[in-house]
């Protein structure tokens, strides 16, 4: 196993519908989870994860960044009109072009779009990151370029066309990479968005899996709890049971990609064998 050491790192963060996040959960037990404001809306993190690996500088994910114009900032609740990813790279010493490989599990904008500059009046926002090779599972890449008219709102083409465009994109097709190397291994999920790609890793402290928008939060974690936005939420369910099952026996992690005050937990089963999380970290700083 590499040496490593992995940063939590916030990027924009967003206010979206409660009720659109938690899918067919009751609001009147959904709102005892988390807070609401009077548009119906809850505080969501979009977090990235920094690795730092043997003088390589790993990313997974770019959060929803500063790209958007003032009236889809506002329709999609991002809080933050500058580009907060640069600002938390920057605090622990690093720029956008500092980063060697950026991991993306997959393409909506609430994940992807901090790969793009901040927006300006009259100028269409650009790629960041000049340096980095980016990492996209195959099948999802696929998906993001032929969208469903139901999902197609998520997806970003002009980001697409640059990614290709960039000549430093790799489609992956199976459980790793040689970019990467042995200690990441991938897990793909199609209940949310096809071709979903969640990379575990390998730790001192056990495997820490990136769950993006499999579970995206730790009231997520209970497992009938879904999205609206889910594409196949049956589906997603028992991909969910097997992660959680699987980091469960192994003395895992799961990485939260959109939990505001939790960024990683172990998980565990209770006595009635209910999934709940077990020992929480708010932050990682040069953990290992």
């Amino acid at each position: 196993m590499s040496n490593k050491q992995l940063w939590s790192i916030q990027g924009n963060s967003q206010k979206l519908d409660g009720g659109a996040m938690f899918g067919n959960v009751p609001k009147a037990m959904w709102e005892s989870w988390v807070s609401v404001d009077d548009a119906n809306r809850i505080d969501l993190s979009c977090r990235a994860l920094l690795v730092k690996d043997d003088g390589r500088n790993i990313l997974f994910e770019t959060g929803i960044g500063a790209f958007f114009e003032p009236k889809y900032k506002e329709r999609f609740g991002v809080n933050e009109s500058e580009h907060i990813l640069l600002e938390s790279l920057n605090k622990i010493g690093l720029t956008h072009a500092d980063i060697d490989i950026v991991v993306l599990s997959h393409l909506h904008f609430d994940h992807a779009g901090g790969l793009l500059s901040r927006w300006e009046e009259g100028k269409e926002p650009e790629l960041l990151f000049p340096k980095a090779q980016f990492v996209v599972g195959k099948a999802h890449w696929e998906r993001a370029n032929q969208p469903h008219f139901r999902d197609r709102a998520s997806f970003l083409p002009h980001l697409n066309q640059l990614l290709e465009q960039s000549g430093r994109l790799h489609l992956i097709e199976g459980n790793s990479c040689d970019l990467l190397g042995d200690d990441y291994q991938f897990h793909f999920s199609d209940g949310h968005t096809p071709g979903m790609m969640l990379t575990e890793i390998q730790t001192t402290q056990g495997p820490l899996v990136f769950a993006a928008d499999l579970i995206p939060g730790t009231p997520w974690v209970h497992l009938p709890v879904t999205m609206g936005y889910d594409r196949y939420p049956e589906h997603l369910i028992e991909e969910k049971q097997r992660l959680l099952n699987e980091l469960s026996d192994n003395k895992g992690w799961i990485y939260f990609t959109h939990d505001p005050s939790t960024a990683c937990a172990t998980v565990q089963k209770n006595e009635k064998g209910r999934f709940e999380i077990g020992t929480a970290e708010s932050e990682l700083i040069q953990w290992s």
